[in-house]
């Protein structure tokens, strides 16, 4: 395939342009990026004349189970989505509840430019709800990170009680597929039985993800914890992270540990305050995320505005309370730019195959079109990727050179079933509901 005369968008040491560009994808690699490359006889050339084109999006946290109550909890705070999703519906689910709201959450991923996305699937009560789950990873030819997870269980044993190793032996044998599998769950109290699912996750080499610093729930004592028992480290994701102190981001920064940050969420449930400032003052890596649809938007450049304008906000606000103002914004767009590609890439561990558009590296790619009302006139491709761009300029869409999208249009992923599953499955999970209760949570 061939992109011919377009604007790339490289996200390596530092972002930088290189005008009218060809860009070459042989095989699942990027060959070279170079101008006046020649095409095979058997390539795809795209006419890109003007466009953008950037690394595909990687969000490094989604509970993607719950697409089928998207937007319900608009209103909600972390308290009322405890209550009504993880406390009274989640027993409701089933295996294929499970099933269509990872389908759809996929094919809403490839849809918004968002080439890998890490599941942090702690609705698997069952061995039967993690299969559902992993089926529909698989069924749609986006990259993926299975987060096994399970807060059903009053324990962490279902961790190595045996159903886990059986998920790595019968679905992940291959590191070299799309769909690749880590550990994520949470710790409230420090016991010898989180101790044991920490070293299982050790022995295994598995990544790590939990959520971290969230305001009432997990604090300082769980940083320690983690770095005590050793897991504290560069394949641990610590999501939100936003109510620590400064020692606790000194022990994470020490240990390469990363972070996974969603400003949406934090801003509008009351985790805590999205801590960019903090970790750029310690060293610590970002990338982004869209934790749940129940709330949030499931696109990444909602998630890149609402971390800019969090962390502007805050620092004018202190300035002004300071008594002066701001001469220069210290976080640029180009940086947020980085935390939703590389960046999500480094936190999963996969900055060596995606991320940029390197020689060498798979072509998860996106191109941006240029000749929207929104996106005319495009002289800071950074900037307007960030501040300007949205899904409906998404022209074109690869996975592992696998064209996923192409004039606006999914190609070889089945939206309409999508929609059928989770409208079906909605229908479901609502005949069990009271309607008084879901007259209360709508409230």
């Amino acid at each position: 395939m061939l992109f011919r005369r377009t604007t790339v968008v490289t996200m390596d040491a530092r972002l930088g342009v290189l005008p009218e560009t060809d860009v070459l994808v042989r095989d699942t690699t990027i060959a070279a990026v170079g101008k006046r490359l020649p095409a095979p006889a058997d390539a795809i050339v795209v006419d890109a004349a003007g466009a953008l084109l950037l690394p595909g999006f990687v969000n490094t946290h989604q509970h993607m189970w719950q697409a089928a109550f998207r937007g319900v909890g608009a209103d909600w705070t972390i308290g009322e989505y405890l209550e009504w999703i993880l406390m009274k519906w989640r027993p409701l689910f089933r295996p294929e509840d499970i099933y269509a709201a990872n389908y759809a959450s996929m094919v809403e991923s490839v849809d918004s430019g968002v080439t890998t996305v890490m599941d942090f699937s702690h609705g698997l009560r069952t061995p039967e709800h993690a299969d559902a789950a992993v089926d529909a990873l698989f069924a749609v030819p986006g990259r993926a990170r299975f987060g096994y997870s399970n807060a059903f269980s009053p324990d962490l044993s279902w961790v190595y009680d045996g159903r886990v190793d059986q998920m790595l032996t019968s679905r992940f044998a291959s590191s070299d597929q799309l769909v690749t599998m880590q550990i994520a769950f949470d710790i409230f109290v420090n016991t010898g039985d989180a101790r044991q699912a920490l070293r299982f996750a050790i022995d295994r080499n598995l990544p790590f993800s939990t959520h971290a610093g969230v305001l009432g729930f997990v604090g300082d004592d769980n940083i320690t914890f983690l770095e005590e028992n050793g897991v504290l480290s560069p394949s641990t994701t610590l999501i939100h992270a936003a109510t620590l102190s400064d020692d606790s981001y000194r022990r994470i920064a020490a240990s390469g540990a990363q972070l996974s940050l969603s400003a949406e969420s934090e801003l509008n449930a009351g985790q805590g305050y999205p801590p960019t400032a903090k970790a750029r003052q310690f060293g610590i890596p970002i990338s982004l995320s869209q934790d749940t649809v129940v709330w949030w938007s499931g696109d990444m450049f909602s998630a890149m505005r609402a971390t800019l304008n969090a962390d502007r906000g805050l620092a004018h606000l202190r300035a002004h309370e300071a008594g002066h103002a701001l001469s220069t914004n210290e976080l640029r767009a180009k940086d947020v730019l980085e935390y939703a590609t590389i960046g999500g890439a480094r936190v999963l561990g996969l900055d060596n195959i995606i991320g940029s558009i390197t020689p060498g590296k798979r072509a998860d790619l996106v191109m941006m079109r240029t000749d929207t009302p929104a996106m005319t006139a495009a002289s800071n491709p950074a900037g307007h990727l960030v501040f300007q761009a949205q899904r409906g300029d998404i022209d074109t869409v690869l996975v592992n050179v696998r064209v996923l999208k192409h004039r606006g249009a999914l190609i070889g992923v089945d939206a309409r079933r999508a929609r059928r599953l989770v409208e079906q499955s909605l229908e479901y999970l609502r005949s069990r509901i009271p309607n008084e209760d879901w007259q209360r949570a709508l409230a």
